[in-house]
């Protein structure tokens, strides 16, 4: 565990000064019609949504029941009004955190109303980092649209939450509810945040309906909201906006108007294959955005340390995307006192395999400008989890093998069988090193409501960073925020079951399941540590970047909420 306030630069020669202080080629604008200059802000977003843990390892295995098919709808929540009266009980059971990869049985009702405790959390900041642990953000001057926000997005959705709670019920002592610094009766309020925050109201009151099968008060509120959002407002506006739409599609799913499965199997592919294009969307979000940069650099620095002995490295890349962490590991190798003899990079797909050719055509043109011997393969197979083998692979004795895995594994869980067989096959591949950057939000619980209240808050804070990073009307943020927020919010709230395949969870859940393959959390270097604040440090808004450690996993967040982790395993 790391509690590092001060970094100092080290002796040693590291990767991020031969690669970031290089203006020929960086990162963000390496043969891909980038230009080179430093970004002018910095998008960071939060992850606050209820942390959730069982204190034992669970593994990823469900029953009927632990889906909440007992109610006699599966469909609905119990009553609103009987939820409320559990929420006096929050806080004083043990027994707390069930909603991971195996949900623990309600007692009750399928549906319990743990949400609203992650309502009332947020009026506490519990989900904040702890400072003991904290390094501490960049020093640049704020952006000029975080200066002139009173009140950060989040806050706003605190306090709607709570005047949710307490308009809900009258039965209940809510004290410890309203026990925040915000003043729930408007008086330190300009007009555009009480109107932010009755909004947020609203939208609450449209996810009760849809949560306890109340469909047509459900569409009158979602009318209501339709009206008063916007995908080009203000954070507030573009959540109740986004969230709306997939309510709708929730509703839509359970009246039967729609084929959720067909609807979620085309929705995954829209998503990845977004992600793969090199788009002008996708350059500027990575030149605006830091998360995909400090996790690049520090990711990429562990992997060089443990390829430091190695002539010939391969690397196998499960979700490719861009490929621009790539260049990074190029220019790293290629200032090495021993030349490398061979860099081999095999990406694995199931579709758009034009799109990861044309990424291997960027590399190996980079490659050859860098004077480095790189060979690309792609793998590409019908089904992930059934369909690849070790002998897909072209894998030489001589070989160290490093495994690179970004925003892949949670859209696996659905299928536990076939994520156990992955593992296997990764584990049969004997790398040295398997480098793992993830959403850190839990999006994975099976009660609706519990994952519409995560939903909420982490869609506001990730808004409240773009707001300070991007203009509003910007095309790039409203096509981007279409397809990875408005899509992947479809699939985390209108489908259920196996057909969910959007489930993030928290890098505790995955060192209990990692650990059922022998998998060893490893310790991020001082290098690595020292690469991910030097990145945060060249966005204009650093000052709302935090880095933290959650054990040895370094978890990047915004105004101090964490939002990715990047870790870092060995077999043993």
């Amino acid at each position: 565990m790391y509690a590092i306030k001060n970094f100092e630069k080290p002796n040693s020669k590291f990767l991020f000064q031969s690669v970031m202080e290089n203006d020929k080629f960086t990162s963000a604008d390496v043969n891909i019609g980038g230009t080179g200059d430093k970004p002018s802000s910095v998008y960071k977003s939060s992850d606050s949504m209820g942390e959730e843990k069982t204190g034992k390892e669970t593994p990823i295995y469900w029953t009927d029941e632990d889906w909440g098919q007992s109610w006699n709808d599966s469909s609905m929540s119990p009553p609103f009004q009987t939820c409320l009266q559990e929420i006096a009980k929050f806080g004083k059971t043990g027994n707390e955190n069930q909603d991971i990869l195996q949900p623990e049985k309600e007692d009750q009702y399928p549906y319990s109303f743990a949400s609203l405790k992650l309502l009332s959390k947020y009026g506490d900041g519990v989900k904040r980092f702890s400072n003991e642990n904290l390094i501490e953000p960049s020093r640049n001057e704020p952006c000029e649209e975080v200066e002139k926000k009173e009140m950060s997005t989040e806050e706003i959705l605190r306090i709607a939450g709570a005047r949710f709670i307490q308009s809900s019920s009258q039965m209940v002592d809510v004290d410890f509810v309203l026990d925040n610094s915000f003043d729930l009766f408007f008086t330190s309020l300009s007009d555009e945040e009480v109107r932010d925050v009755e909004l947020a109201e609203l939208l609450l009151a449209s996810a009760e309906k849809v949560g306890s099968g109340l469909y047509d008060s459900a569409s009158r509120l979602l009318n209501l909201c339709s009206y008063l959002s916007s995908n080009t407002g203000n954070p507030v506006q573009r959540l109740v906006y986004y969230l709306s739409e997939a309510l709708r599609c929730r509703i839509e799913g359970d009246a039967g108007k729609v084929t959720s499965k067909d609807l979620e199997k085309e929705r995954s592919k829209k998503i990845y294959e977004a992600m793969m294009a090199p788009t002008l969307c996708n350059l500027i979000f990575h030149q605006v955005v830091p998360f995909c940069q400090i996790s690049h650099f520090a990711g990429i620095q562990a992997i060089v340390e443990n390829v430091a002995e190695a002539k010939k490295i391969h690397i196998i890349d499960f979700h490719i995307r861009s490929g621009q962490q790539w260049t990074i590991l190029m220019q790293a190798l290629v200032c090495r006192y021993e030349p490398v003899e061979l860099l081999k990079i095999t990406a694995v797909g199931t579709t758009a395999k034009h799109l990861i050719e044309d990424t291997g055509k960027r590399l190996m043109s980079f490659a050859q400008i860098m004077n480095l011997p790189l060979s690309f393969k792609i793998v590409m197979v019908p089904d992930l989890l059934m369909d690849l083998k070790e002998h897909s692979f072209e894998l030489d004795a001589e070989e160290t093998v490093a495994i690179f895995s970004e925003y892949l594994l949670p859209s696996l869980i659905s299928r536990p069988n076939g994520l156990d067989s992955l593992m296997r096959v990764i584990r049969n591949l004997n790398p040295c090193i398997m480098v793992m950057t993830e959403v850190e939000a839990n999006h994975n619980s099976p009660v609706f409501v519990n994952r519409f209240i995560e939903a909420f808050f982490f869609l506001g804070s990730y808004f409240d960073c773009l707001d300070a990073c991007m203009k509003r009307d910007d095309p790039n943020r409203i096509a981007a925020e279409a397809i990875f927020f408005g899509e992947g919010m479809k699939s985390v709230l209108a489908t259920d079951g196996e057909e969910r395949t959007m489930r993030n969870v928290k890098i505790d859940v995955w060192r209990s399941y990692f650990a059922r393959f022998g998998m060893v959390e490893a310790e991020l270097s001082t290098a690595s540590l020292y690469h991910a604040d030097l990145v945060a440090k060249k966005f204009s808004c650093g000052t709302s970047c935090t880095l933290d450690m959650d054990g040895k996993a370094l978890v990047i967040g915004w105004k101090g909420t964490p939002i990715h982790s990047l870790s870092v395993w060995k077999f043993t």
